[in-house]
């Protein structure tokens, strides 16, 4: 069956989710997680990708990015997905695929539903009882987004820099957003059209 053409937008943000091949694991250790982000952060400057959140889990990851160009997404991923495996396959003597097919996207189309996806993606490792808060995972933008720790890998989006004038004001801002009441039904609906890869 024919692949559907990816919406691709350049200046519209996406949530894109990558998960491991039949749910396996793609992160073994810190040094997984640790070149992954370098990767990444190496393949967006690259590609013309703006990164504003991720979380990197055991066998997946979530990522909030906008393209500059059209296809800047997919080449980016591209990028990340050869070198990365190559590593990781070497350093644990495997072989073949570890990615589940091509990644998921789907176009972030508000102000509104940017910062659902960054509340989305930073909470995750909270709704996998991993964590009891979301500054305790390490493989997550929370620590740069909600706790103005620096990170090169990101590029904060207009509605988050509209949360507040100056960046303690808008930490603050950003954590009580995150710690907010989150409304299950928008979530699912943020999971059910980034699985369908519709806006």
């Amino acid at each position: 069956m024919a692949r559907h053409p990816r919406l691709d937008l350049p200046g519209v943000p996406q949530h894109l989710v990558q998960r491991g091949n039949d749910r396996q694991a793609c992160f073994a250790a810190p040094v997984d997680y640790g070149q992954y982000l370098q990767e990444l952060r190496e393949a967006a400057a690259k590609h013309a990708c703006a990164i504003h959140a991720y979380v990197l889990m055991t066998n997946h990851v979530h990522l909030l990015a906008t393209p500059a160009e059209p296809g800047s997404l997919s080449r980016m991923m591209q990028a990340v997905g050869r070198r990365y495996v190559g590593s990781f396959n070497a350093r644990y003597r495997r072989t073949g695929t570890l990615w589940e097919g091509r990644f998921k996207a789907a176009l972030v189309d508000t102000s509104r539903y940017v910062l659902a996806c960054y509340r989305y993606i930073e909470l995750n490792p909270v709704r996998a009882s991993m964590v009891a808060e979301p500054g305790e995972y390490p493989w997550t933008s929370y620590h740069a987004n909600a706790l103005g720790q620096p990170n090169l890998l990101l590029t904060p989006h207009d509605a988050y820099q509209a949360l507040g004038e100056g960046n303690p004001a808008r930490l603050a801002a950003y954590r009580a957003w995150v710690t907010d009441t989150v409304d299950q039904a928008e979530w699912n609906e943020l999971r059910r059209h980034t699985q369908q890869q519709r806006a």
